[in-house]
Order: C-alpha cells, then structure tokens, then sequence
C-alpha cells in the first residue's frame, strides 16, 4: 500500500480563459497560494464569478492552471485521480444502476472483485446512513439520500481529499442541515481533507475548520478565518445553539459585509489583450 497522502498545495496559481474579444483573455484566478492537511475542513466563499469552482476543478485535476503549481502530497496534480473524490452539485448517479451499483462502481472500474468491493461500498453505505437501501434504484430515493449515494461513492475508493461543489445547493432547508451535520460526522470518522464550496455564508461557518475568502474575479483569497463551530457541535450535537450563539452570529455579519463589500466595488472583469 502507498503511504497516506497528507497534504495539498497550490503555488502561485493563475487561471485565464480566452475572451469574447478577439486576442483577449480573461483573468478566472490569480495568485492564489493554499495548503489543506489531513484533518482539514477548508470552505470557499465569494460572490458568483469569484473562481471557486475553477479552483476546485484544479484540485480535481479537471483543468490545468495557467501558471504556478499544484501538489497532492509531493506529486503534481496532472489530471483526475482516485486519490480525490468528487461530490458535484447534482448527485451524477447512474440512474440504471441500483444503489450498491453506483456506490461500488469506482472500484469495479479498477478492476477490484466484486466481494471486496461490495464490502467497502457497504461500509460507506452504512457511514451515510443508508445501509437498508443497497437495492434501492436511485428515482426511489429522495434527493437528500441520493447525495448520500453520492458521498458515499465518493470515499469507497478511499481518496486522501474529498471535493465539493455546492452539493446541498438544491436541497431544502431541513435536508440540508441534515446533510450538514451527516457530513461532519464523515469528516470525524475519516479524517480526510475536505475542500467544500458554498454561497452560504452561514453554512460555511457550520462546516469549516478554515474559511476562505474568495474576491470578484480575478479570483484571489482575500480573508482566511480559523473556526472551531463544527468541532462544537461535534462535541454537543446542538446545530442551532451553535448558529445561534452570539460569536457565530458576529461572525457571520463580518463574512457578509466583505462579500458584499467586494461585490459593490467590483468592476469590469480583467482582460488581457495579447
């Protein structure tokens, strides 16, 4: 077995898109520097435009940055890879497929027998709570128990860093505080790096260990918080005394008057012209 890979980086990191203009590009991120550990819960937050889904798709290995650097442990990040996992906005289930299927279906891919497979996958299933659906197809699940799926798919090829693009955005508000707390108790249980991206400011401070800032584009981290309520409420299983607590509520205004600070004084986006 590989020794565990305890950490991620981004060095340096710039990503530009061509422009509408002809000859012209457009600045997406722009030196941006981040370290996530083992054990890590780092949150992005920004208004719409700011690059946090780029970023996470460079962390995933889904694009390569224009300049700077990107490692996974002390190997470049290159392209996708089991080392990380993807939790995406809507669940992409395999709608033929039943609820073990999807879930074992990584390993199945990497060629991983099917006893041993189904044993991991049944593993995941019971750490999201669905360990009495394994034959469920995924039109029979609701759409909080379809992302389960999704985060249980996600760890069966045990990655070192699980990524998530808003995965609660569409969601009502009692399944999304469901899912909130179910994935702390993932985050306990596992002790993985989790890169987690949000517009809400509240859900951001429930989740992060680290908060991170993001500014209208061309996307720079701005502000970085250390936090500690998702470890509070590990330790009193009280979600709404800890979103209500006086230091939460602080928090969250000063989150919100540097969004919405950064949203008043953004201008036109930036382009280069070569």
């Amino acid at each position: 077995m590989t020794a565990p890979i305890g950490s991620l980086s981004a060095r340096g990191v710039n990503v530009t898109y061509p422009a509408l203009q002809q000859g012209g590009s457009v600045v997406a991120l722009k030196d941006v520097n981040l370290d996530i550990n083992a054990g890590d819960f780092v949150v992005a937050l920004g208004a719409s435009g700011c690059g946090k889904t780029t970023l996470l798709n460079l962390l995933a290995g889904f694009l390569s940055p224009t300049k700077g650097e990107l490692l996974l442990g002390d190997q470049p990040i290159v392209g996708p890879g089991s080392d990380r996992g993807v939790v995406f906005q809507k669940h992409a289930l395999l709608p033929w497929l039943n609820v073990m299927e999807n879930t074992e279906f990584g390993l199945k891919l990497q060629g991983v027998g099917k006893s041993q497979r189904r044993t991991i996958a049944a593993r995941n299933l019971e750490l999201v709570g669905l360990q009495d659906f394994h034959q469920h197809m995924i039109y029979q699940l609701s759409g909080g128990m379809q992302q389960r799926v999704g985060i249980a798919r996600a760890l069966t090829c045990d990655p070192a860093m699980l990524l998530m693009d808003e995965p609660m955005a569409a969601l009502d508000a009692l399944t999304r505080e469901t899912i909130q707390e179910l994935l702390l108790d993932v985050w306990q249980h596992t002790h993985k790096m989790f890169f987690f991206i949000t517009h809400s400011v509240e859900e951001a401070l429930f989740l992060g260990s680290r908060l991170i800032v993001m500014s209208p584009r061309p996307g720079r981290i701005t502000n970085t918080y250390e936090l500690d309520f998702n470890k509070r409420f590990l330790e009193s299983r009280d979600a709404r005394a800890i979103k209500s607590s006086a230091d939460f509520i602080e928090m969250r205004e000063i989150i919100l008057g540097i969004i919405y600070g950064d949203e008043r004084e953004a201008g036109q986006p930036e382009i280069m012209h070569g």
